[in-house]
């Protein structure tokens, strides 16, 4: 948290001074303000499942050899009500999104410094690649989906060659996600073998040791006759808890390397798309312990299309294959469910565009035959002028079983709305 706002600290008074000196600074983002409740009852959490109001400041000055950019909120939260600021939870009164400088030395090269939202990679709301942190809280309780990328305390480095582009990303300090831990939102948890919530709220050891614990990140990748072409590369850890201590029960982040490749481009009427990765979990490359997840290969495949005028389709199927499974079995502990071989699932994305454009209508789809669930999102955003916007969605899940993936959160069912005034 120290260096955030520390971070944030330098950079505001960089935009007074720029201010002082009649440098541009650029000055938009919005108020909003969303409520949420579940459509059951769930003994570990309040039925009110959203309940707040934001405030968006997005500020940016751009000169030659240089650009700043501060973007931050500030929310009041019925549901979480901690006043005390957690910058890398998102907790509290402020949730600093960025706080960066982009230099620019050369033609060639790019350097992005401080904290920013890193994406890449080709699936929608499917990562295999992007190992960026994620805020699953939000996206699963029904904030904007630009929440479900949490920040990054990062060094970019970003080289433009006559051969191919190259992105480079060191984190000095590793940046987990904001994974569900069962203060808002309720899981399934192997040790108890139930599904719990504030009763057991998930007690992690994080690596947090700079330079020690960081993170890198890269990726080639170039253009050629409408396609794009990348290849990745990871080292650092699960980004989501990934294994336990079983000598004090607490969740643990296993050390993760992961190699991949993409290729996105025009196919028949729309785009294609296709992404693999390999997961090496090198704290148990031989799949024997019980305690930390085995490697893993991972694939999507996807595409979209306009079928008619402002009617937009995606639909995707991605694979998860775990290695070394059958020593997984065989040190599987009692009691605890045992994942498959193979988990298939398969998505679709519906947009819908109407009333000149101001109705947006969508329904994206995550169905697993493997696991035999389903999780839809359901929204419908209508812009009222060049100002307002409302909103209104849900999180919808159906399962057989309630320790799979989208099964565990049932209890979680909710129906938001929202509120937004932009600037």
């Amino acid at each position: 948290m120290t260096r955030s706002i520390l971070i944030a600290f330098c950079l505001f008074f960089w935009v007074g001074r720029a201010c002082a000196l009649d440098i541009p600074v650029d000055l938009h983002g919005f108020w909003e303000t969303r409520v949420g409740s579940r459509l059951q009852n769930d003994s570990h959490q309040r039925r009110v499942s959203l309940a707040e109001t934001r405030l968006q400041l997005d500020l940016a000055s751009e000169q030659d050899w240089a650009t700043l950019r501060i973007r931050t909120d500030l929310s009041l939260d019925d549901v979480n009500r901690t006043r005390s600021v957690d910058l890398e939870e998102g907790d509290g009164i402020v949730d600093l999104r960025e706080a960066n400088l982009i230099i620019y030395p050369t033609d060639f090269l790019d350097l992005k410094v401080g904290r920013q939202v890193l994406t890449w990679g080709t699936g929608d709301l499917l990562f295999l690649n992007d190992l960026f942190p994620k805020d699953w809280r939000s996206f699963l309780i029904g904030r904007d989906e630009e929440y479900l990328k949490a920040p990054s305390d990062a060094v970019k480095a970003s080289f433009f060659l006559d051969l191919f582009n190259l992105d480079l990303v060191y984190t000095p300090r590793f940046d987990p996600d904001r994974y569900i831990r069962g203060e808002r939102i309720s899981y399934w948890s192997d040790l108890a073998g139930k599904i719990v919530g504030q009763n057991r709220v998930v007690d992690a050891a994080v690596p947090n040791d700079w330079f020690s614990n960081d993170e890198w990140a890269v990726r080639l990748y170039k253009n050629f006759r409408g396609y794009e072409a990348a290849l990745y590369g990871y080292d650092g850890y699960w980004k989501s808890p990934g294994g336990m201590d079983p000598d004090t029960g607490r969740a643990t982040f296993p050390r993760l390397s992961v190699l991949g490749a993409s290729l996105r481009g025009t196919l028949l009427k729309g785009i294609g798309n296709l992404e693999a990765a390999y997961y090496y979990s090198g704290d148990d490359a031989s799949g024997t312990d019980p305690f930390t997840r085995n490697s893993e290969i991972r694939f999507l495949a996807g595409y979209e299309q306009e079928l008619i005028k402002d009617l937009t389709l995606g639909i995707q199927y991605y694979l998860e294959r775990i290695l070394h499974h059958d020593r997984y079995l065989k040190t599987l502990p009692q009691g605890v469910p045992a994942r498959d071989e193979e988990r298939h699932v398969l998505t679709s994305r519906l947009t819908w565009l109407l009333m000149n454009q101001n109705l947006t209508l969508s329904l994206f789809v995550f169905y697993s035959p493997s696991d035999s669930d389903l999780y839809l999102r359901p929204k419908a955003s209508y812009k009222i002028d060049d100002y307002w916007t409302i909103e209104a969605g849900g999180n919808i899940f159906f399962r057989e079983n309630d320790s799979t993936f989208y099964g565990q959160f049932h209890t979680n069912n909710n129906i938001y709305m929202g509120l937004r005034l932009g600037f």
